[in-house]
């Protein structure tokens, strides 16, 4: 598993997460009916775990679907063939 986020990323996202992770936690032990709420939990704990490994799933699969696989660039723009 190769890093795909920066040395910035993944603080903003250690920091991200750990304050939604403080946030959603305190506010778990004051209203005991949100029913959203363990899944933000889990959703913040994995910023933080993104930025401890340096590595996000969803970014490096935007990258494989980003990149050219047999090395041939296609243009994305259509051929419209122009009338003289």
């Amino acid at each position: 598993m190769k890093p795909n986020i920066g040395i910035i990323n993944s603080m903003v996202r250690i920091t991200a997460g750990l304050s939604m992770l403080t946030y959603l936690t305190i506010r778990g032990a004051r209203r005991e009916c949100d029913s959203s709420h363990p899944l933000l939990i889990m959703m913040s704990a994995l910023k933080v775990a993104e930025g401890i490994v340096r590595f996000c799933p969803l970014t490096a699969v935007y990258e494989e679907m980003s990149t050219e696989k047999d090395g041939i660039e296609q243009s994305w723009q259509q051929n419209i063939p122009q009338d003289q």
